[in-house]
């Protein structure tokens, strides 16, 4: 990790850039808050009551949302899970880079050590720093060099985070082991673990071959996750071994609930930040047995109401331990929804009424709108009113709002992207941004009203799963102000908005764009 990194400003930047931060009676600034990232995977814009639906109840996120901020033109960066991650944790736009597409489980580690992350922001700040649950960023130095039987190095603790307990990418690719600080936990020494993304291992069963073996799930057709089985669940790449080491997968929304309640505890007498990613919605989903047909949607609506429980249990251990008044909590999704997205869950078939994508086109992979419009609720009990905020914000400003919040300042160099949007997360700006930018299979920019997709001669339409990706090869212009399902395509008619979104998106990349999907 990095020291002198971040310079401290001093407390009276604590809440800086905020209006009325300071009381006119010059009384003592609060103390720092403990900070949460609640980041869910592929959950949708309409995925949750608070957002509008009535086909599942998620009343623990509701909660969260009444006595907080809930944004309703909130984004991630990217419509899939590894750029999104990138994006937030160091505050630079993953299409800088072109190595950032969705990793495999031996990916070496993407965010290198001599980059500036958030952790390592909150650790300049005095900040303890966990990282919890699904991580996909890769691990080790390069592509399949990791020693999965011994020390996995570089990892999280290498960009700023003092624990750690993570899957090396998620539930559907190998290994299928969690990763305790630089080691599989659990380690089974009688069945040493090995990775492969290049070829199978001799005498390991595959999906493909052995159906009989999917005693808890069968891939789709023609979709990929047919290789090694773990769990009565084939999966993407190889593996041999594990043992006791490996997970269950009915058991993955428990492990990171119990160990995020255990970090909160351990820590309660510190200030920390702590991210918490959960896997429940990205596939293959296997909800625990207390969930399954409780959501009458199958196993997805099932995973929406295990996600609400881990929610529900974070926020009860604050309150237990007496942190919830001063503790900010941000809860939002990587990416957009996704129904079939490799296992035959009957995601599409109890669907019914439900719209994962809230009325929007797209979805995960798209550049459409549903690809990053996400959820996006700001808690902090002592400071922040309960509002519902239409400010126009991005993933890509949480690293500059929360330093400038904790009182910090980066150093050349550090979070070129980020900006300092602390006002609108604390409901004191109802604007935002001026624009945001977005990475689906190319880039769109849009500056709240009007939505800008860059041409691209990409598929228009992938049959696996079944999205729109927003590619075509002529501009696309879309007044999200009317047409929120972008179905009226404006560029001819106002060629004058295109040059000027075209201007700055192009402003944007000629900094560095090396977009690779």
């Amino acid at each position: 990790m990095h020291t002198n990194l971040w310079l401290g400003v001093g407390s009276s930047l604590l809440l800086g850039g905020c209006a009325g931060a300071e009381k006119a009676d010059n009384a003592a600034l609060p103390q720092k808050p403990n900070v949460i990232f609640i980041v869910a995977d592929d959950l949708g814009y309409g995925d949750l009551s608070c957002y509008g639906t009535s086909a599942v109840a998620t009343p623990h996120v509701d909660s969260l949302a009444a006595g907080g901020i809930r944004f309703t033109d909130a984004h991630a960066v990217a419509a899939t899970s590894t750029p999104s991650r990138y994006s937030l944790f160091t505050g630079m736009y993953s299409w800088r880079r072109s190595d950032t597409g969705i990793a495999d489980g031996d990916a070496g580690m993407i965010i290198r050590p001599e980059q500036t992350t958030v952790a390592d922001m909150f650790k300049s700040a005095g900040y303890t720093t966990g990282a919890i649950g699904k991580w996909h960023l890769g691990l080790g130095d390069t592509a399949g060099s990791q020693d999965w039987n011994g020390e996995v190095t570089p990892g999280p603790q290498d960009i700023g985070f003092d624990y750690s307990f993570l899957m090396a990418a998620t539930a559907d690719r190998v290994p299928c082991v969690w990763i305790e600080n630089r080691r599989v936990a659990n380690y089974d020494a009688s069945a040493p673990i090995y990775v492969s993304y290049k070829q199978p291992f001799e005498g390991e069963p595959l999906g493909k071959d052995h159906p009989e073996l999917l005693t808890k799930l069968k891939p789709s057709p023609n979709h990929g996750h047919n290789q090694a089985i773990v769990n009565g669940i084939s999966r993407i790449g190889y593996m041999k071994g594990g043992g006791d080491a490996l997970w269950q997968d009915e058991n993955i929304a428990d492990t990171i609930t119990a160990k995020a309640v255990d970090y909160i505890a351990a820590h309660k007498d510190t200030t920390f930040f702590l991210y918490v990613g959960t896997n429940d919605v990205h596939v293959p989903r296997y909800p625990n047995p207390r969930f399954v047909g409780k959501s009458g949607m199958g196993y997805r609506g099932d995973a929406i109401l295990q996600f609400d429980w881990t929610v529900g249990r974070i926020v009860d251990t604050l309150k237990e331990l007496g942190l919830l008044e001063n503790t900010l909590i941000v809860l939002t999704s990587d990416n957009g929804p996704v129904l079939d997205d490799g296992y035959q869950d009957q995601a599409v078939e109890l669907l019914g009424d439900h719209r994962p994508w809230g009325g929007m086109r797209g979805g995960k992979y798209s550049n459409f709108e549903a690809g990053t419009r996400v959820p996006f609720i700001v808690s902090w009990a002592s400071h922040v009113e309960p509002a519902v905020s239409a400010a126009l914000v991005s993933h890509i400003d949480l690293f500059a709002s929360l330093a400038a919040l904790v009182g910090q300042t980066p150093v050349e160099g550090a979070a070129p992207d980020s900006r300092n949007q602390l006002p609108a997360l604390l409901g004191q700006d109802a604007t935002g941004r001026d624009y945001i930018m977005e990475a689906g299979h190319s880039l769109s920019i849009s500056d709240g009203r009007w939505k800008y997709i860059m041409p691209h001669n990409g598929t228009p339409f992938l049959k696996l799963p079944a999205i729109e990706t927003g590619n075509s090869p002529e501009p696309q212009l879309y007044d999200l102000s009317t047409d929120l399902g972008e179905q009226h395509n404006l560029a001819s008619e106002h060629p004058e908005k295109v040059d000027e979104l075209k201007a700055l998106l192009e402003a944007e990349t000629a900094k560095g764009f090396k977009l690779k999907r």
